[in-house]
């Protein structure tokens, strides 16, 4: 690919420098927010920048209001600074876990916890299995965020949007941002990319390809008597589907629910409407979906306040600042995950973190092409059909740790990104108290062409 037009060098650079950091991280959502507190936690010197004007990404600002994807069984499988969250969240009041005694499957558990989505989505079985996630607020999550943030001592530019990098020689060594003050350039030695949709990496001449799924404009709704919605639907359970699915209808899809209590009495949030065929990378299309979301949305209140126990006195709280973009480009870097990988939980030798029961190797988060640059997050290198079931926020955060513990590797041992070897990540995940996904699970397919020599390797496969 041609970057010319994309990418800046050094000596075009044109733009004040605002700041000079060990690590920059590109995107303030969960990944990035995950690697830029604990890059900065070692002793690095870490500048994060986001584009709107607080912290959380498609956890706040997409109000995508349940952490889930993070248990295998009975283990819970993702932990590190997701747990923190956790745990400062339920500090605040805003956060809804099930605790331990509740975590199996019974009639009496589903219908006191299945409205809070904490139930295993992947089981056939009904009732399903209440498991380890949790129902929180976004406002909560900005908060948590700021106070990880300034605890840690990382330098935020909130406000900020990402317009190019800076490229030498196909090394990356920073990147300039638009500003209301205009552009700003911000110089590292290492850059992570947590836009969500390697903006970074794509303009710095990394491969990717482009994908497409759902997007969705997240609301919630107040005035909502739960407790009447719960026992009509508990009473009338036939009735009750008759109702959801006409309000699913209208939306134009949804996941199982369409709506969820939050831990605010009163108020539930929608991850509806679902729209296909919309581009998260095109204005044009994203002001369509836009449209298209708020008409749903309008129809989906009349519907509910005329004919749904509980929801006379329905209002819109608010609309998601963010639509929710589920996939756009995805990197093709040194390792391309397959949806066989996910299905099969395949496991590898370099596996730097894991979701459910699936793992991440680092090559999945290195880019080719470029040096010292490291993605995490949504982007991260697979086919568009392996992402669509492994993408969800709390591996998001785990595959942020993992790369900005990289990242301070490559520094700390003067090597390249793609160098640092991936059993010094996985000890130090384990210090940081993360999961990185070294030890398989009992059910987990061994990834054996991962302990062969390279050259050995290609013979294989070719």
């Amino acid at each position: 690919m041609n970057t010319s037009a994309l990418a800046v060098s050094s000596d075009e650079l044109q733009a004040p420098v605002a700041s000079r950091s060990d690590v920059l991280v590109v995107g303030g959502g969960p990944a990035g927010t995950a690697a830029a507190v604990t890059a900065a936690r070692t002793g690095a010197s870490v500048t994060l920048i986001e584009r709107y004007s607080s912290l959380g990404g498609l956890a706040s600002g997409g109000m995508v209001l349940v952490l889930d994807d993070m248990i295998n069984g009975q283990e819970i499988t993702v932990t590190g600074i997701v747990s923190e969250y956790v745990e400062r969240l339920q500090k605040l009041g805003l956060a809804v876990v099930p605790p331990k005694e509740d975590r199996r499957a019974s009639e009496e558990l589903w219908n006191k916890w299945n409205r809070y989505g904490t139930y295993d989505f992947h089981s056939k079985a009904h009732p399903k299995p209440i498991v380890y996630a949790a129902a929180f607020d976004p406002d909560g999550w900005k908060r948590v965020s700021n106070d990880l943030v300034r605890e840690s001592g990382v330098r935020l530019f909130l406000h900020s949007w990402f317009a190019r990098p800076i490229v030498d020689d196909g090394v990356i060594k920073g990147v300039i941002t638009e500003t209301k003050s205009g552009p700003q350039a911000h110089l590292a030695d290492v850059v992570i990319d947590t836009t969500g949709d390697i903006d970074v990496a794509s303009r710095a001449g990394a491969d990717y390809i482009q994908g497409s799924y759902i997007t969705t404009l997240v609301f919630r709704l107040g005035g909502i008597d739960t407790q009447r919605a719960e026992e009509f639907e508990q009473a009338d359970p036939k009735a009750a589907r008759a109702l959801n699915r006409q309000a699913k209808r209208i939306l134009g899809g949804a996941w199982e629910h369409w709506w969820l209590k939050t831990p605010l009495d009163g108020i539930i949030w929608c991850n509806a409407p679902h729209m296909s065929g919309f581009d998260g990378t095109d204005p044009a299309s994203l002001t369509e979906a836009d449209y298209s979301a708020r008409e749903r949305i309008a129809a989906v209140v009349d519907y509910v306040r005329e004919s749904m126990p509980g929801f006379e006195n329905a209002f819109v709280v608010d609309t998601a600042p963010q639509i929710g973009v589920r996939q756009t480009r995805l990197l093709q870097g040194e390792y391309v995950m397959t949806k066989d990988d996910v299905v099969q939980r395949r496991h590898f030798q370099d596996s730097v973190a894991r979701g459910r029961d699936y793992y991440y190797p680092y090559r999945s988060l290195v880019p080719t092409n470029v040096d010292q640059l490291l993605v995490a997050g949504r982007h991260y290198s697979a086919t568009s059909d392996a992402q669509k079931s492994s993408r969800e926020i709390p591996p998001c955060m785990a595959m942020g740790q993992a790369v900005a513990l990289a990242s301070v590797l490559s520094l700390q041992q003067k090597v390249l990104v793609r160098d640092v070897d991936a059993t010094d990540v996985q000890r130090l995940m384990r210090e940081h108290n993360a999961d990185p996904g070294d030890v398989p699970s009992e059910n987990a397919t061994i990834d054996e062409l991962s302990e062969l020599p390279s050259a050995e390797k290609e013979a294989i496969e070719a």
